[in-house]
């Protein structure tokens, strides 16, 4: 399998840097500064922390954030004893459809602090590690959607995204999806749950923060064991 880089692959390191001198909220400055690892380290050398968010919808513009888990591992080991769980105050309502899927309810989130008053904690966790996630576009983009809410300012950090990974294993499949119908195959599915079975992982119950972040980092071990080298660098992965 073909790995390289993006050739517009951003140079996070050095935005960290730039970003450590201009964020005007001191929580965000205290996590730029305190970096993250160069495009060439190897990736068993890379202190990885395993997160997931439940939110009440799926349009992080109006929808909002219900809880967070964090769990920091590396491609040995997984610390769930270090793991971090949130339930916060969402800033729109519940829905009876959100509720169905995370089983957090309103008296749930009736006394749970909000999101600003966990967010130094929160960012504490994730200084000088590299974020792994299962699709980036809810698990980034709702966070940086949630900080640039509260602060005025997005917070940015690169991630490894174990569902992009996925799909670069099958492209093609992806693409002709019709024609594996055609012929009786069902489509390929890069859902956390998919993905994980095809690597001989257990089923989890899904849509818990902690336990989609425990997930995802096993999920990652997985597909570095199967694919690549633990000397791969991180910048091969990352995004």
């Amino acid at each position: 399998m073909k790995r390289s880089r993006s050739p517009i692959a951003t140079d996070w390191p050095g935005l960290f840097a730039e970003l450590a001198q201009t964020a005007r909220d001191p929580r965000l400055a205290r996590f730029y500064q305190a970096g993250t690892v160069s495009a060439d380290t190897p990736l068993e050398q890379v202190p990885l922390l395993a997160h997931d968010v439940e939110t009440t919808g799926l349009d992080s513009r109006k929808d909002s954030i219900v809880s967070l888990g964090q769990v920091p591992f590396d491609l040995r080991r997984i610390r769930c004893r270090d793991a971090s769980y949130w339930v916060v105050k969402p800033v729109c309502e519940l829905s009876s459809q959100s509720i169905t899927f995370h089983h957090i309810t309103h008296s749930d989130v009736s006394q749970a602090p909000r999101l600003a008053n966990v967010l130094d904690e929160l960012l504490t966790v994730m200084a000088g590690k590299l974020v792994v996630v299962h699709y980036r576009n809810i698990e980034r983009g709702f966070l940086d959607q949630a900080v640039r809410h509260l602060l005025g300012e997005g917070l940015q950090f690169p991630v490894i995204d174990t569902m992009q990974l996925e799909a670069r294993l099958y492209p093609r499949q992806r693409r002709r999806g019709w024609l594996r119908q055609l012929f009786g195959k069902p489509p390929i599915s890069i859902r956390l749950a998919d993905s994980r079975l095809r690597y001989g992982l257990p089923l989890y119950q899904a849509h818990h923060a902690l336990t989609d972040a425990l997930a995802t980092a096993e999920l990652l071990q997985a597909q570095v064991a199967m694919h690549y080298p633990p000397t791969t660098p991180v910048g091969d992965l990352w995004s």
